[in-house]
């Protein structure tokens, strides 16, 4: 065998044949395209299917705890999540507030209409809770800009030099830092 790289398959190609970043199929699998086991599964229920979820609906009527998941799935499938449409009032800061954050006013109504759209039936428990959540992150974030706010003022008042650098006291405690790198060595 010689070490010719000529004596290679012709078609094989060594290392990464393929670029990095780029896929040989960019549009993705076609939607609605189905695994060929799901399709073989599919072939062979397909005369089955009646006589199947009719052994199911009996073993369920029997008590079998399975079968009764399975059918109940079926008959009322999980809630998934809703677009949920009612109205919460503004909530914005309050500018009298000594604290950073929105007015505890806005707060209030904000979570009353929330529980008062809970006890009308408009929407779930779960959905009260996610809400108010929202309404939490909400002012959290109020609460954050503000502070964030009034901390770059306070730096912007710093470094534009509107204090007196004469009448300050000296930080350093009365230690002169100028020749602290000059020591002799014996």
């Amino acid at each position: 065998m010689s070490n010719d790289i000529s004596a290679r398959p012709p078609g094989r190609v060594r290392g990464r044949p393929f670029k990095k970043g780029r896929s040989r199929n960019p549009g993705g699998r076609r939607p609605g395209s189905r695994n060929k086991a799901t399709l073989a599964a599919a072939v062979l229920l397909a005369d089955e299917s009646e006589a199947l979820t009719r052994k199911a609906v009996e073993m369920a009527l029997a008590g079998d705890p399975t079968a009764m998941r399975l059918c109940m799935e079926r008959v009322l499938p999980p809630c998934r999540e809703r677009t949920v449409k009612f109205s919460l009032p503004p909530i914005e800061s309050d500018p009298a507030r000594e604290t950073c954050g929105p007015s505890t006013r806005d707060v209030s109504l904000a979570m009353n209409a929330v529980t008062s759209a809970l006890a009308e039936g408009e929407i779930t428990p779960c959905e009260a809770e996610r809400i108010a959540g929202v309404v939490d992150t909400f002012v959290r974030a109020i609460e954050a800009t503000k502070k964030a706010s009034s901390g770059l003022n306070l730096l912007q008042i710093l470094t534009a030099g509107n204090y007196d650098d004469d009448n300050s006291e000296d930080d350093s405690g009365g230690v002169d830092y100028e020749g602290a790198g000059d020591y002799e060595e014996n």
